[in-house]
């Protein structure tokens, strides 16, 4: 994905711009950047390219596991907890090869364009081949999914992720050595070569503190540092998680990262459910990021978490769909909200433009592209058009349209999705993969083969 070199204009007929919907708005776009917004342009320009709808900055989805999404459908029959879809997730895992998971990440990219979503934060681990031999190329996975999202037309940040332990002391099982680069140097020496690209950022990620020993957190922190790359780490997703971690260390997982320098302005907690009051402190006090996944969270029964609390504390927030169970950066936006509903029994909790940004400007700083997300001169052009006149979305005043999107939209809402000032989705067509539904289904296939 390259940004377009000539001149052009977007005519928006209408334009969250952060606080509130703006009418009529054309934006000039120039190497991949908005470089003016004009607002009460009451007729579009000639030559300009008209979204109509409601036009939000690019959304960000924080928190993707690429290959989960070959799981849907699948996992619904029968009953279970986390632990038992995670041995489902693994029989996918083993099968997954470099060529298998560009295909499928790639379509599963364009699936994300095609409800909005123009970056992409790819929490990778699985490295090596089955067995734990790395390939020829090292990285020949994670290059696949850089690979894919270009293809795809979207952004990406690569979480590389260092995944070393099956539990506190344990070695990785059968299914997890494809995940292990053995200690955290090695992980640092192989995930050193990845190279950044236009569209690509190379971030670190700690999978948990159940798979990273406690004496090699700080490593991975400290080449997160070095760069001033994002750092994410899944955080008390579940309670047994917790009591493990209390058992090793007498302490929460929270307080694990904060006593081995992990906690910070740019790493990401990915989930922060089970917490303590002292845990919500540690966070916010330390300006920690929230990922919240309500969609994943409540398909694995995980519980709620305390994403409120969080924010007041300092911890920012922002969305991710996690295991794809759907794709669709309004309903977790909606979800995090409804979520504290039926958690508290009132409502209210976020503004329609507190939780747009959630989804927008937060996600991408969240993935290390801070200027991202906006609609304003000197950002990237990064463009969702939602349409107002859906059976869903028909009816509301336009300049509820932040409401409206929020609350009664869906991805399958999404009109035109714009990255770097290039249509990647236009008229709900994607422009860089013909048949996404086909493209997804034949990369489901191939791993079932």
């Amino acid at each position: 994905m390259t940004s377009t070199e000539r001149t052009r204009t977007y005519w928006l007929e209408h334009a969250w711009l952060g606080t509130h919907v703006e009418p009529d708005v054309a934006v000039d776009v120039g190497d991949g950047r908005i470089t003016a917004v004009h607002q009460g342009v009451a007729t579009p320009p000639p030559g300009a390219e008209i979204l109509r709808g409601l036009t939000l900055p690019g959304l960000a989805n924080a928190h993707s596991h690429a290959f989960h999404r070959a799981l849907r459908g699948t996992v619904q029959v029968g009953s279970g907890t986390f632990w038992t879809w995670r041995e489902v997730m693994y029989s996918v895992a083993d099968r997954l090869t470099p060529d298998t998971y560009h295909a499928l990440a790639r379509a599963v990219y364009a699936e994300m364009a095609l409800a909005g979503i123009t970056t992409v934060g790819e929490f990778h681990y699985v490295h090596h081949a089955p067995g734990g031999t790395p390939y020829a190329d090292p990285n020949a996975m994670g290059d696949a999914l850089i690979e894919a999202a270009a293809e795809a037309g979207v952004r990406i940040t690569l979480l590389d992720t260092c995944y070393l332990s099956s539990g506190f002391g344990e070695p990785p099982n059968s299914h997890q050595r494809r995940f292990s680069d053995g200690t955290a140097d090695a992980w640092a020496e192989r995930c050193s070569v990845l190279k950044e690209r236009d569209h690509a950022r190379i971030g670190a990620a700690i999978h948990s503190v159940r798979a990273v020993p406690a004496d090699q957190l700080a490593t991975v922190a400290q080449w997160a540092e070095a760069r001033r790359a994002p750092l994410h780490v899944h955080l008390s997703e579940q309670t047994a998680e917790n009591d493990a971690c209390r058992q090793a260390h007498g302490c929460t997982p929270t307080r694990l990262l904060a006593d081995h320098g992990v906690l910070g302005a740019r790493t990401t907690g990915v989930h922060n459910t089970h917490l303590t009051d002292e845990d919500v402190a540690l966070l916010g006090g330390s300006r920690t990021g929230t990922c919240m996944c309500p969609t994943t969270e409540r398909d694995l029964a995980d519980g709620i978490g305390p994403a409120a609390a969080l924010q007041r504390a300092g911890s920012p927030l922002s969305l991710g769909s996690d295991s794809h169970a759907v794709v669709d950066l309004l309903e977790e936006a909606r979800a995090m909200e409804l979520n504290e509903r039926l958690r508290t029994r009132s409502r209210g909790h976020w503004t329609a433009a507190a939780l747009l940004r959630a989804a927008t400007a937060d996600g991408h700083a969240a993935l290390g592209w801070d200027d991202t997300g906006r609609i304003e001169a000197g950002a990237r052009a990064d463009l969702a058009t939602v349409a107002l006149d859906s059976v869903r979305t028909a009816g509301p005043l336009p300049r509820l349209g932040a409401e409206t999107a929020v609350f009664a939209a869906t991805a399958a809402d999404v009109r035109h999705t714009v990255v770097g000032g290039r249509h990647v989705v236009r008229d709900g067509a994607h422009a860089l993969v013909p048949d996404v539904p086909q493209a997804l289904a034949r990369a489901v296939e191939a791993l079932r083969a």
